[in-house]
């Protein structure tokens, strides 16, 4: 018994805020139909009707058609809630039924009504609650305008029906004014609900459009690193290698020159492509942490960042900008964040980087900490140091980088830029351009 609760405690930590929501608004749903029935139904018929055969008997079958209206209620609900989430067809048979169960409960009332087996007023009540195990079920099926309708239909023959019962006092519109007051409730109860409900989903659904959009980008930027640092390279060795072909046919000794060439630009490339995806690249952090805030705002997650990056050694930059990207990814995809706050503090002697958020569930998913792991390899090559705490709800992630450590490697080139001044690569590309076309 006690697993079977830590089991059911587990399974409900591991659920996101929207899904515990939709959990909760659900029991609510499946509790409602039997609150009315208590109160509006059973209890008030129970103490009123009068202690003769024919109203007891149509009184008891009228509790129970109104307690087997609930059950349909309680076993069609999921699928209700679905369809009107667009996860489900709509269900037809079981508005059906529940169309059949709430004409049955009306005509008990009627035949109530008409050998006066209950005492003045009392089946106000009764009429109220046919109407809302059906109303409950409508609103999820079909628009609003169709369920106004409907219900204003059930309200013109239920009076025409109380009229011909031989009603023909101020109760004809008390019949209207009740009816339409359980429609009301129904339909308050439950379609706003639901639509709350369809709003967090899609909201959901958008942030993790935001998510994959994130990751695109950072695809689409490593293959334009890729292609910046061979584009130009592998046209160089193109060319060299058809003017060693051209040199080699003619018998001159220059070919063997151009192939070591081409192989030392082959090698160079080699080195240039482990650099790109290892991700040691510079990176720029002030365009990471504006890039990072642009994200998490429009995926309607307040983020605040503190402090300038001027002044750092380019190293230092280039490992807090994956430091960003990583935490801004994290941010996205794990968790339900509504704020986010990324601090840089520089000193001295050391430079500090804290990123910390909101709505981090209890239980962490799966597969988290991998991103973590290469942020620590980076951060090491600058001597820097990687901490992260968790807790509250909440989740702090710090960068640490002593900057004499760091300042020697800031010296080192970025790869791919094509705003650099041209090296050996781009003259001996003008010289086999050269000498191809002589």
């Amino acid at each position: 018994m006690v697993g079977r609760i830590r089991g059911l405690k587990r399974g409900w930590h591991e659920r996101s805020k929207i899904e515990k929501v939709e959990f909760q608004s659900v029991v609510m749903w499946h509790a409602m139909p039997w609150i009315f029935f208590v109160s509006w139904g059973s209890l008030p018929l129970g103490v009123s009707v009068r202690q003769q055969t024919v109203p007891l008997i149509l009184g008891s079958t009228l509790v129970a058609v109104a307690a087997v209206q609930c059950l349909h209620v309680n076993r069609t609900l999921r699928r209700s809630v679905d369809h009107y989430l667009k996860r489900a067809e709509a269900p037809r048979r079981d508005l059906a039924v529940s169309t059949g169960l709430m004409i049955a409960v009306l005509g008990l009332v009627l035949a109530l009504l008409a050998v006066d087996g209950v005492k003045e007023g009392m089946l106000t009540f009764a009429t109220m609650f046919a109407v809302m195990p059906y109303g409950e079920s409508l609103a999820f099926a079909v628009p609003i305008r169709t369920f106004l309708i409907r219900f204003a239909v059930i309200d013109v023959v239920m009076v025409a029906a109380s009229a011909a019962a031989g009603i023909h006092d101020g109760r004809l519109a008390g019949t209207a004014v009740v009816i339409a007051f359980g429609a009301l409730v129904s339909l308050l109860s439950s379609r706003c609900g639901a639509w709350t409900l369809s709003v967090m989903w899609e909201a959901d659904r958008a942030r993790e459009v935001e998510a994959r959009l994130a990751v695109a980008e950072e695809r689409l930027r490593f293959g334009r690193d890729l292609h910046d640092v061979m584009g130009r390279n592998l046209a160089v060795i193109a060319l060299k290698s058809e003017l060693a072909v051209q040199l080699a046919q003619r018998g001159r000794p220059e070919a063997v020159d151009q192939m070591v060439e081409v192989q030392r630009i082959a090698q160079e490339s080699q080195r240039e492509v482990r650099e790109v995806v290892r991700g040691y690249r510079e990176a720029d952090l002030a365009v990471e942490l504006a890039g990072a805030q642009g994200v998490l705002e429009a995926a309607g997650i307040d983020c605040r960042v503190v402090g300038s990056p001027a002044g750092l050694p380019a190293a230092v930059q280039s490992a807090f900008g994956w430091v960003v990207r990583e935490a801004a990814t994290n941010v996205l995809r794990h968790g339900d964040a509504r704020h986010c706050a990324v601090t840089l503090r520089v000193g001295p002697e050391r430079a500090e980087l804290v990123v910390s958020n909101d709505g981090v569930p209890d239980v962490a998913p799966s597969g988290a900490g991998s991103g973590l792991a290469g942020l620590r390899e980076r951060l090491a090559v600058v001597g820097g140091v990687l901490d992260l705490a968790s807790g509250g709800g909440k989740f702090r992630l710090s960068a640490e980088v002593p900057l004499r450590t760091a300042c020697p490697q800031q010296g080192r080139p970025e790869l791919g830029r094509p705003e650099q001044e041209p090296g050996p690569e781009a003259a001996g590309e003008r010289q086999a351009e050269q000498a191809v076309s002589r």
